[in-house]
């Protein structure tokens, strides 16, 4: 009759005679993947804008200025995406500096005027908001609803403000796409 310690002896010996035999129960040893150097790298201008609509705005205006340096050169693209990163952050200065940058370019499409007009809006400067929404406007041929609301709120805030005693407007900035923005009243 075997006691405990000969049962417990017995056990650890099966175990240890199943794991010498048993090579293929072990896991298999995962290795990383190589990095292909022949692949082609993600366009930088890319990144950035798929950065702003996940909300990273930091990391879009790195991915814009590597942008700029792969391509050797700054266009309206990355002047716009820059000064949308500047508008998620709040910084409306640089927004609008980067801004006014791509509108001075041949490239520049009408959904930069669009947020250089939110901004602004933002900054308060509804008078000049107005043309730039309309030159949006006119450039879109019409065709974009947020470039149409944005000139409509631009225009019955100008119309309200030169009725009415000054108040304080309640507007909220909403993102539409990657590189599109509307100025919504808060209720």
């Amino acid at each position: 009759m075997f006691n405990t310690y000969g049962h417990l002896g017995l056990i650890l010996c099966g175990l240890a005679l199943v794991g010498c035999s048993a090579g293929d129960l072990a896991p298999p040893q995962l290795d990383a993947p190589g990095v292909d150097l022949g692949a082609q790298a993600v366009d930088g201008l890319e990144v950035g804008h798929r950065l702003i609509a996940a909300g990273e705005y930091e990391l879009a205006i790195k991915s814009f200025n590597r942008a700029a340096i792969a391509q050797g050169t700054v266009d309206a693209d990355i002047l716009a995406g820059l000064g949308s990163a500047s508008l998620g952050l709040g910084r409306l200065g640089q927004a609008e500096s980067f801004l006014r940058r791509a509108i001075a370019r041949d490239d520049a499409e009408p959904e930069d005027w669009n947020n250089l007009g939110v901004v602004l809006m933002e900054a308060g400067k509804t008078a000049e908001a107005q043309q730039i929404f309309k030159r949006a406007f006119a450039l879109d041929n019409g065709e974009s609803v947020a470039i149409r609301d944005n000139l409509r709120l631009a225009l019955a805030k100008s119309q309200v403000s030169a009725n009415v005693d000054p108040q304080t407007d309640d507007y909220k900035l909403v993102r539409r796409s990657d590189t599109d923005f509307v100025i919504r009243q808060t209720p």
